[in-house]
C-alpha cells in the first residue's frame, strides 16, 4: 500500500515538472530556431498551432480590397492621348502595388469630353477619372484653364513644358476643385498641335470664308472659326466622321495623330498647319474618388502623374512626326503655312475679350516662352 503511495505521488510529481516546463517560454524567439532543432515528435503540434494562429490573425485582419478608378478617354489607345493614359495606368498599378486599379475606358465609349464631364460633376461614381483637353475645364468655371488653349498662346512645345512643369501650372491644376467643380487636376501632357482638316481642298487662311467648321461649344473655338470667316458649327466628337461625310460640316480641328486615328482622312483628306493651339491636355479625378483615397494612395497618383507627363513629353513630338510622314505617304494633302502673322492677326479679337481679369495669368504664360 505504502508502495503504491509513494509511486502515485512520484507519477504526479513528474506531470508537474513537465507541465512546467510546457508553459516556460523559449529564452531564443521562434523565429531563430532552425527547423533542424525542432524535435520531430513536436514538430506536427507546433504546426497546428501556427496554423491556428495564422488563420486567426487572417480572420481578424483581411486584406484590403483593390479600390477600381474609371478612367475615360474619348481617343483609342494608339493615340497620344491613349499610350499616355496606359502609361499612367501601368504606374499607378505598380506603384501601389496592386492597391489601385485604373479601368481605363477608350475610344469614347463612355461618351465626349463633355458627356464624361458632367457624369463626373453630377456624382454617383460611374466615372472617377478622365485624360480631358485643359479647354474643356471652360464650360465649367476653369478660367484659368480657358487660357491654355487661346490661339498662339504657346509659340513651341518647349514654351509649353515650361508651363507644365511650372509652379503656375499646379495653381491651375487645382482651380476645378478650388472653385467647388468637384474635380481635381493632376497632371498636364500635350497631344501636339491642332490643326484645321477640310473635305474640300485648301490652300492658306482665305479658304476658310463662308464654310461650316466643327467645335466643341467652347467660346474659344467658336470665335477662333468666326475669326477666320467660317461659320462655328456644333457636332458631338462622336458623330464628326458622319458629318464631315454628308456635309453638315466642311472642316475641323485636331492634332495630327488623333486625325489619322480617328479615320477622319478617309472623309476630309486636307489639312493645313496653322498650328492654332496646342493640345494641352490633363487628367482629373473627382473629389469624390479622391477622398476616398488614403494619403499615400493619392500621392501614388500624383507620383504617377509625373511619370506619365515625362512619358508623354519623351513621346508626343517623334509620334507626330511619325503620322505626319504616313499621312503625306497615303496621299493626304498637307499645306504648310509660311507666315502665320495673318492668321495671328485674325484671332486677336478672341484673345482680347477672354484674356479679361486673367491679363496678368496671360502675360506670366507668354513671358514663359521668352
Amino acid at each position: 500500500m505504502k508502495k503504491r503511495l509513494v509511486s502515485v505521488l512520484m507519477s504526479a510529481a513528474m506531470v508537474l515538472s513537465l507541465a512546467a516546463c510546457g508553459v516556460t517560454a523559449p529564452e531564443t524567439p521562434a523565429a531563430e530556431t532552425s527547423e533542424a532543432e525542432t524535435p520531430k515528435a513536436a514538430a506536427p503540434a507546433a504546426t497546428e498551432a501556427a496554423e491556428e494562429t495564422a488563420s486567426e490573425e487572417v480572420a481578424t485582419e483581411p486584406a484590403a480590397d483593390a479600390i477600381t478608378l474609371v478612367m475615360a478617354e474619348v481617343n483609342p489607345l494608339d493615340t497620344i492621348v491613349g499610350m499616355t493614359d496606359q502609361k499612367f495606368k501601368e504606374e499607378v498599378e505598380a506603384r501601389s502595388n496592386g492597391s489601385i486599379v485604373i479601368d481605363l475606358q477608350a475610344s469614347g465609349v463612355l461618351g465626349s469630353e463633355n458627356d464624361v464631364l458632367d457624369s463626373m460633376l453630377g456624382g454617383g461614381g460611374t466615372i472617377d477619372m478622365s485624360r480631358i483637353s485643359a479647354f474643356a475645364l471652360t464650360s465649367y468655371g476653369g478660367q484659368k484653364s480657358m487660357l491654355l488653349s487661346l490661339p498662339y498662346i504657346f509659340t513651341s512645345r518647349d514654351h509649353f513644358w515650361k508651363f507644365a512643369t511650372s509652379d503656375l501650372a499646379q495653381e491651375f491644376l487645382k482651380e476645378s476643385s478650388e472653385n467647388g467643380s468637384g474635380v481635381r487636376g493632376l497632371f498636364y501632357g500635350e497631344e501636339g498641335f491642332r490643326h484645321f482638316f477640310t473635305s474640300y481642298e485648301i490652300s492658306d487662311i482665305n479658304s476658310f470664308k463662308g464654310k461650316k467648321i466643327r467645335v466643341s461649344n467652347d467660346p474659344i473655338m467658336n470665335g477662333l472659326v468666326e475669326g477666320l470667316g467660317a461659320s462655328p458649327t456644333v457636332v458631338a466628337f462622336g458623330e464628326l466622321y458622319s458629318a464631315l461625310q454628308t456635309g453638315v460640316v466642311d472642316g475641323a480641328e485636331q492634332p495630327i495623330a488623333n486625325y489619322k486615328s480617328n479615320a477622319f482622312p478617309e472623309v476630309a483628306p486636307y489639312m493645313i498647319l496653322d498650328g492654332h493651339t496646342l493640345g494641352a491636355i490633363q487628367v482629373v479625378i473627382t473629389d469624390e474618388a479622391w477622398n476616398k483615397l488614403s494619403s499615400e494612395q493619392q500621392q501614388v497618383l500624383i507620383d504617377a502623374g509625373k511619370a506619365a507627363s515625362e512619358y508623354n513629353r519623351s513621346i508626343s513630338e517623334e509620334k507626330e512626326s511619325e503620322v505626319l510622314e504616313e499621312l503625306k505617304a497615303d496621299g493626304v494633302n498637307i499645306v504648310e503655312v509660311d507666315d502665320i502673322t495673318p492668321w495671328q492677326e485674325a484671332v486677336k479679337p478672341v484673345i482680347e475679350e477672354n484674356i479679361k481679369g486673367l491679363e496678368d495669368y496671360y502675360q506670366k504664360i507668354v513671358d514663359l516662352g521668352k
